[in-house]
């Protein structure tokens, strides 16, 4: 496994060892050992997946008083993912880092706790899928506008799918401060 920091501390960039013959491929997208030799979490609570369309676009959220790390790959087809730094404090406070992920470049993101998270689809379908360190509280959701122009996310999408929900998510300096995560060294 090799692990690249990204501009943002704490967020990752991981890509597996491929192995590879006529039949297919194989890796490993987890192994415990490994990861705690990486210095990253290794007490996963929940794994989901989600399917998607071509132009759908999910996110940008984030959970505060569970907060959750998330370790995400595409098994299926190419999603452009998004990282934001949302932690009061933080010297990288708004910044953001976005990465193609795919099922043939098999990269994997490590989104760390105090990021909110958010994907759109660049295939005509995507099998997202992520493990978390917590478990997904619906009461303790929250989000910051896909769009945000202060954020300035280039999403290679023109006209993306997106929730009534997400759609309605204030932008992050639209929230306040007791509402975001605080930034710890």
């Amino acid at each position: 496994m090799r692990i690249e920091q990204t501009p943002l501390p704490g967020l990752f960039i991981l890509s597996p060892e491929i192995f590879e013959d006529e039949r297919g491929y194989f890796f490993e997208s987890y192994r415990e050992p490994v990861f705690q030799s990486l210095g990253l979490p290794i007490d996963f609570k929940q794994d989901n997946q989600a399917v998607s369309g071509e132009g759908v676009l999910r996110g940008l959220h984030y959970q505060l008083q569970y907060p959750q790390g998330k370790l995400v790959r595409v098994s299926l087809g190419e999603v452009y993912d998004v990282a934001v730094d949302i932690r009061r404090g933080s010297p990288t406070f708004g910044r953001h880092f976005g990465i193609r992920l795919s099922d043939y470049n098999h990269k994997m993101m490590f989104v760390p706790v105090g990021f909110a998270h958010g994907y759109c689809v660049l295939s005509p379908r995507a099998i997202f899928q992520y493990k978390c360190t917590e478990i997904y509280h619906p009461e303790d959701e929250y989000g910051v506008l896909w769009n945000d122009p202060e954020l300035a996310i280039d999403w290679p999408v023109r006209e993306p799918v997106v929730s009534e929900k997400d759609s309605s998510l204030p932008t992050l300096h639209a929230i306040p401060a007791n509402l975001l995560p605080e930034y710890q060294e």
